[in-house]
């Protein structure tokens, strides 16, 4: 049985000599005709001769000579045209797909409304028609319709979900919080690092939980997005909550769940973190002082809850040329809220209680000396608690920075404890403001005393589980630093080699911590250089940061946004990582818009 001879196993090459005998030219991998346009797939003579002699032998063959030469270089010319033509209007197409994109991803991180995109166009339009009318043609190729950018913001974010780095060891960040329509959201954050110890800090899903919020519940969302990203749990440094039941319930918790799986599978348990900053917000509580809160708030919803009283409050600051131009709302909530609203309410003191008697609504307590004791003291506790609360924010937090801001103000608690008992107060700016107004013997020492006490107490209580990683969390801090006796077995060689390497201890003192870890060559410290606390949130603050952004994205004006769309507008938001536009365009076939 014979076999069919394939074309392409006969190499053939184009002859130069065909483009003066039958008028061809070769344009990438074809014989095109020159008079025609018609190509032919094989550089075969037959073939090129036996079209040139059926289709144009009759009107060209009598060209010869120069003649024939400057008739060849016109119709080369002509091609060539025909063909950039092409080009240029294909470039353009392209750019036009390129600019959809580009304005689709400012509509979805700036939160408006896919619908958006046609106003924009409508602005572009009127902006081209003054500025340059010629181009208004290329200007209206750009398609920005409201089912065109839908598509446009899912493709990328599907894209960057695809973008996720293969990563050594990882750890999650959960948390859940109902949106407009009281559907439970569960976002998950996840924190690794690769081979060469590069830190990736991303959205890792958005788990929309119809029913139930068990934990059962929120475990198998986990388990899915863990899954979908193909991750090895045998990777799995923490997880952090917020300490809700259904996250850290000792049976029936997220954190047990997950614990299971882990034993199941071979793997350590994980280390559970109860978000830091959380723990703070709780410990707070403890000092209520409710004598003091209850005026304050009491005062405070009596000027701002009327709107004559309020815009007569207003008028009268202005009149006084006070330092401020209103009082705040509590919000028990918001971390930081009731340390703002007393220092509010303690600096416009005089003037409050003038408005107050002026409304004939006298509060006996705003002039009363042991209860004005008590706000200035309790305005200073709150003001500190709000600066560790501010040191615990913020994104990509190292676990072994927080941990020092609490150690440090454990310590701070002790020290204070002990000039509030010397009725000392050079820490207190408040207190001691009004201490230089009346004499400090009437300052309540003991019941202040009591309440740092209480404080204290909270702290050590609230704080015991993080303490108890504190040998590894200045290990990762400090290598150098560690007694070597007192470690793990496992790190001491390569820390008494670490250890007596002046380089290293110049680069450990010119660069962060993970730089340094970067630079560690694995080979010779391969345990160093995979210490996970790198890894660990410390806090759930990028959920709460999310959770903010996402009620702004998902309101009430936009509450039928699809959960879906939901999470490919948060990951365009809040993830550090650029959809590759030029990869998604290349996948297009470009079409201008009509």
């Amino acid at each position: 049985m014979s076999r069919k001879r394939k074309i392409d196993s006969e190499c053939r090459v184009f002859n130069q000599q065909w483009t003066s005998d039958y008028l061809f030219v070769q344009c990438k991998e074809k014989a095109v005709c020159l008079i025609c346009q018609e190509s032919v797939a094989v550089f075969k003579e037959y073939n090129l001769r036996r079209h040139y002699e059926s289709r144009h032998k009759d009107k060209f063959s009598f060209l010869t000579g120069q003649v024939r030469t400057d008739k060849i270089a016109k119709l080369k010319h002509e091609l060539e045209t025909q063909q950039n033509s092409f080009i240029k209007q294909k470039h353009l197409n392209i750019s036009s797909v390129r600019a959809s994109f580009q304005v689709a991803k400012l509509i979805a991180s700036s939160g408006k409304p896919f619908t958006d995109g046609e106003f924009v166009k409508q602005c572009l339009t009127a902006v081209v028609k003054e500025m340059c009318p010629e181009k208004a043609d290329l200007f209206s190729a750009v398609s920005l319709s409201a089912p065109t950018v839908t598509r446009r913001v899912e493709e990328m974010g599907d894209k960057l979900q695809t973008q996720t780095k293969r990563l050594c060891s990882f750890s999650l960040s959960l948390d859940e919080s109902n949106d407009v329509r009281d559907t439970a959201q569960l976002l998950i954050f996840i924190r690794g690092t690769n081979d060469k110890f590069e830190v990736t800090e991303e959205l890792a899903g958005l788990q929309s939980i119809k029913g139930t919020t068990t934990g059962e519940d929120i475990y198998r969302k986990v388990h899915q997005t863990v899954a979908d990203l193909d991750l090895d749990w045998a990777k799995l440094v923490s997880v952090t909550t917020d300490g809700a039941p259904s996250m850290v319930g000792s049976m029936k918790g997220v954190i047990a769940r997950i614990n299971r799986e882990m034993s199941e599978r071979g793997h350590p348990r994980l280390i559970a973190i109860h978000c830091l900053i959380h723990q703070q917000a709780l410990c707070c509580k403890a000092v209520k002082w409710d004598s003091v809160m209850e005026i304050v708030v009491s005062c405070v919803n009596f000027i701002r809850a009327h709107a004559l009283n309020h815009r007569q409050f207003q008028d009268f600051l202005s009149e006084l040329n006070a330092d401020y131009e209103d009082v705040l709302y509590h919000t028990e909530v918001r971390w930081l809220s009731r340390g703002r609203v007393l220092k509010r309410f303690n600096d416009l003191l005089p003037e409050i209680n003038t408005f107050m008697l002026s409304k004939n609504k006298a509060v006996p307590e705003l002039t009363d000396e042991e209860w004005k004791w008590h706000l200035a003291f309790l305005t200073d506790v709150t003001d500190l608690l709000n600066s560790l609360n501010v040191q615990l924010q913020g994104k990509g937090r190292l676990i072994s920075d927080m941990h020092s801001y609490v150690k440090a103000f454990e310590v701070k608690l002790g020290l204070l404890l002990k000039h509030v008992k010397e009725k000392n107060f050079c820490h207190f700016p408040t207190t001691q403001k009004r201490a230089a107004e009346v004499p400090s013997l009437g300052f309540p020492a003991e019941k202040c005393a009591e309440a740092l006490e209480i404080l204290q107490c909270k702290f050590q209580v609230r704080f015991q589980e993080l303490h108890a990683h504190a040998k590894d969390i200045r290990l990762f801090q400090n290598p150098f630093a560690a007694d070597i006796d007192c470690i793990d077995p496992i790190y001491q060689l390569e820390l008494a080699e670490l250890q007596n390497f002046d380089n290293l201890k110049d680069a450990f003192k010119s660069s962060t911590l993970v730089d340094f870890y970067a630079s560690l060559p694995g080979e010779t410290y391969p345990n160093l250089h995979t210490l996970k606390m790198t890894t660990i949130f410390g806090s759930t603050y990028i959920c709460e940061q999310t959770f903010s952004r996402m009620k702004q994205l998902k309101c009430p004006t936009r509450s039928r946004l699809s959960d879906e769309h939901l999470h490919h507008l948060l990951r365009l938001t809040v993830t550090n990582m650029e959809p590759d536009i030029d990869s998604l365009v290349s996948q297009k076939q470009a079409h201008s818009s009509h």
